[in-house]
């Protein structure tokens, strides 16, 4: 039956008129002057204090240290809003989202707690609303304070922070993480509604869209709740011009029926077809309750290696393996109700760019919102969501696991029709840190999260979205009582590369597959200079340090560079250097895993920030990509030529992540600096579909007879892998003559860089003539007499000779030429 009306539940949001006051012994002084202060919701109580001048920029200097009496202090959010009844029987007032323990009262009735910011919280004030004027209060406690209470309550549990974040459901990474400021703010960060309503009404939907040996099926389950008698209630289900008509019973309706349809897949796998899907609740031929989802139709899997090291680690989705080219995803601001749809939607194409296929929601941050995952329905960027445990043990006590299962349930429900979700992971190193980081003493026989990761979320991805592939930890191995984090068996996250030795040392692994590995990098220039006002700016100035959360993260930014670069003795070259070495370094890994097919992805840390911090980021808080999303965009390209050393010399490795075969003829060429090519070699080759080929160099093209002067291309239908037998620092590259020629475009510039002499890595920084300008190509390296073009959008009032600035037109040689013996 079709339907005739559409209702629903009445929906009021609460927006206006609120105030927030602080209270507690830390307030300063003008604060408590202030009293209440204006406050948006969504919002959080530091974006409240900024807006009203009550305190500078937290991004800024050391603003961060003198805010944190902000996690310290009580806040009290009020509003007072009219309500005239509406005729429903039922009123409910509910919170998307408090940040985080809370109590709630709503004309001077106390309606309950929260504690929780990461589901919603509904409150029947059916007898507590008034006509007219009604008066809102929301107290939320201290995050620190709550945090160290809880922990106390529950029992210690090792974690990574110097506030027990383990112990309160709250964004992990609000406190502080090793890229992260430590705001320990306090919000309402999602809206506030009244919603009014009589009857049944539709109380959870699930609809997934699957692809069975490749055909779609539409599986739909409602639960309906009502106010009163729920007597011939139906649940009418359409797509398109298909229409589906079931009985409820019991509160429940379900339907699982094949569907003519097109199949979503993975960006560079195929189209991503999206389907608008109503469900309706039909009560007497009048729909009385409904619901839209945006969904698409496809399979996934994600099968894992046996504890031997046999079978494989991939993810397949509608029946193929998929080459995962990932990256981890943090939340996108510190001050979450700041991120925006067009944030989203930026970022996400930013990945794009970069050719990743796969973004990883890492567990110390949030379950993310519906923009973030029809940005990647769009475009087709799978997605990986953690649930919301970090580098830490957890209690497993009812006060925590309480909230855990339901915001796991909450969560579940709401992404799980998104297609682009295709794995729901238990924890982030939660397994390792167990077995590797010391905690059994620690833990002295208490509980740490096991029962979460093996017995109840995987229960609940099973009972509301089984077509979602589940995997208990990141690293994990399939048998709990094997090593966790092996190159052999799972995934792996490889971090000793960075913190301890040299990146060339990637090579040492040949993981199945990697979701954790990364390089720092400071933020580009204009970000950096914005919020860091040091005079002078050094590696070592009080605010560089300030926004270098790793520890020891500049010495690790040193020892990392010094293989291959000499360090700078001025601050610009000292960001160049180290914003290059994180190019290289990410690339170096990438073309490395790309080149074993042992491995099916690697998913780097990370694409984005939260802050102008010194990070592992491509992409920093302001939107500006640093030289690592250049890197990302080659090392990820779909078709890849890469040179790796072996036992017996060198390899060559075509990779051909497309559907159509790669054939043309490999060019092997050694060359001296000059461009002369000293040997030569040529075989024709043919790369299957989704395959690689290895070729290796014949000696006399391996050998150098200068190896400080020498170099090998390896060409192959257009694309150009390179190989240098010396570091940068030992080799004998010169100045490379570059000159640029800029044309004025609609949108920007056109530049033609042209080199004289071999130029490795030439990158125009636009953000040092507009920081809001792009270019389209960096990292480029040039033979004798090559030239690039680099299209940039922005810079409209630059001069052409701008871009020819030695602190704008920046090559490796830079650092090579007059650094030293």
């Amino acid at each position: 039956m079709t339907p005739t009306t559409l209702a629903g539940p009445a929906r009021t949001r609460i927006d206006a008129g609120w105030t927030v006051t602080a209270r507690g012994a830390s307030v300063p002084a003008e604060v408590l002057v202030a009293g209440a202060v204006p406050a948006a919701v969504p919002g959080t109580v530091t974006t409240d204090l900024l807006a009203a001048g009550l305190i500078e920029d937290p991004f800024r200097d050391d603003n961060e240290r003198r805010q944190a009496w902000i996690g310290r202090s009580d806040w009290v959010y009020r509003t007072t809003f009219s309500w005239t009844p509406d005729g429903g029987a039922i009123q409910e007032l509910v919170f998307d989202g408090i940040d985080t323990v809370a109590t709630v009262v709503l004309n001077g009735q106390v309606l309950g707690a929260a504690r929780n910011m990461h589901r919603t919280h509904r409150f029947d004030v059916s007898e507590g609303l008034v006509p007219g004027e009604n008066i809102l209060e929301v107290t939320i406690a201290s995050p620190v304070a709550a945090a160290d209470a809880a922990s106390l309550a529950l029992g210690f549990r090792p974690h990574a922070n110097h506030h027990p974040y383990n112990a309160i459901r709250k964004a992990a990474c609000s406190f502080g993480w090793d890229w992260g400021i430590d705001t320990s703010t306090s919000g309402l960060w999602r809206p506030v509604w009244i919603e009014s309503w009589s009857g049944p009404r539709l109380a959870q939907v699930l609809v997934a869209g699957t692809a069975p040996e490749g055909a779609a099926r539409l599986a739909v389950r409602a639960h309906v709740r009502s106010a009163d008698a729920a007597a011939g209630l139906e649940l009418h289900v359409a797509v398109g011009e298909r229409q589906w008509t079931v009985p409820v019973d019991d509160g429940v309706a379900s339907l699982d029926a094949a569907i003519d349809a097109e199949l979503w897949w993975p960006r560079g796998h195929g189209e991503q077809a999206l389907h608008e899907v109503e469900v309706s609740l039909v009560q007497g031929g009048d729909v009385i309750d409904a619901e839209r989802r945006r969904i698409g139709f496809r399979s996934a899997e994600f099968v894992a290696t046996d504890a031997d090291g046999a079978g494989d680690t991939a993810l397949i989705v509608n029946g193929q393996r998929i080459e995962v080219r990932g990256a981890n995803w943090i939340p996108e601001d510190a001050f979450l109700p700041r991120i925006t749809a067009e944030r989203y939607s930026a970022r996400i194409d930013d990945a794009v760019f970069a050719g990743i296929n796969l973004l990883r929601v890492w567990g110390g941050g949030i379950f993310e919102s519906e923009d973030f995952y029809d940005a990647c329905d769009e475009r087709g960027i799978l997605t990986w969501q953690d649930f919301l445990f970090a580098c830490a043990a957890y209690s497993e006590e009812p006060a925590l696991a309480e909230e855990v299962e339901l915001e796991a349930r909450e969560a579940v429900a709401r992404l799980a029709s998104h297609p682009s979700l295709v794995v729901l992971n238990g924890n982030n190193e939660n397994l390792w840190g167990r077995q590797d980081w010391g905690w059994e003493t620690l833990l002295d026989g208490q509980s740490w999260g096991a029962q979460y990761y093996y017995e109840m979320l995987p229960a609940i991805v099973g009972e509301l979205a089984p077509h979602v592939p589940y995997t208990p930890g990141s690293p994990f191995s399939p048998n709990p009582s094997a090593v966790q984090n092996s190159e052999t068996t799972g995934t792996m996250h490889v971090w000793d590369v960075w913190n301890f030795i040299d990146h060339a040392r990637y090579r040492d692994y040949r993981p199945r597959f990697v979701a954790e590995y990364g390089w720092q990098g400071p933020p580009t220039w204009a970000t950096l200079t914005a919020f860091v006002s040091d005079d002078p700016l050094t590696p070592e100035s009080p605010g560089m340090l300030i926004h270098q959360k790793a520890v020891i993260g500049n010495t690790k930014l040193t020892r990392g560079l010094i293989p291959h670069l000499r360090l700078p003795s001025t601050m610009e070259d000292w960001h160049w250097a180290m914003s290059l070495n994180q190019a290289v370094a990410v690339r170096t890994a990438i073309e490395w895993y790309r080149s074993i097919p042992e491995c099916s992805g690697q998913i780097v840390w990370q694409l984005n920030d939260c802050w102008p911090v010194t990070s592992w980021a491509a992409v920093d808080s302001l939107g500006r990509a640093k030289p690592l999303l250049h890197a990302l965009r080659t090392a990820n390209a779909e078709r890849l030529v890469t040179i790796q050393p072996d036992d017996d010399g060198l390899v060559v490795t075509l990779v051909n992540d497309t559907a159509a075969d790669w054939r043309g003829d490999l060019v092997l060429d050694r060359r001296d600096y000059a461009g002369a090519i000293l040997a030569s070699a040529q075989q024709s080759v043919e790369v299957p579909a989704r395959g690689s080929v290895s070729v290796t160099v014949p000696d006399d093209v391996s050998s150098p007879a200068a190896p400080e002067s020498e170099l090998v291309t390896a060409s192959f239908d257009g694309t150009r892998g390179w190989w240098f037998f010396a570091e940068y620092r030992d080799s004998r590259l010169s100045d490379p003559g570059l000159t640029v020629d800029a044309e004025r475009t609609e949108r920007g510039w056109r530049l033609e860089v042209a080199a004289a002499a071999l130029a490795r890595d030439v990158a125009v920084l636009v953000d040092r003539v507009d920081p809001d300008a792009r270019a389209d190509v960096a990292l480029v390296t040039l033979l004798p007499g090559e030239r690039v073009t680099v299209e940039v959008t922005g810079a409209l009032a630059a001069a052409a000779t701008d871009f020819a600035a030695p602190s704008v037109l920046r090559s490796a040689n830079q650092l090579v030429v007059g650094a030293g013996s």
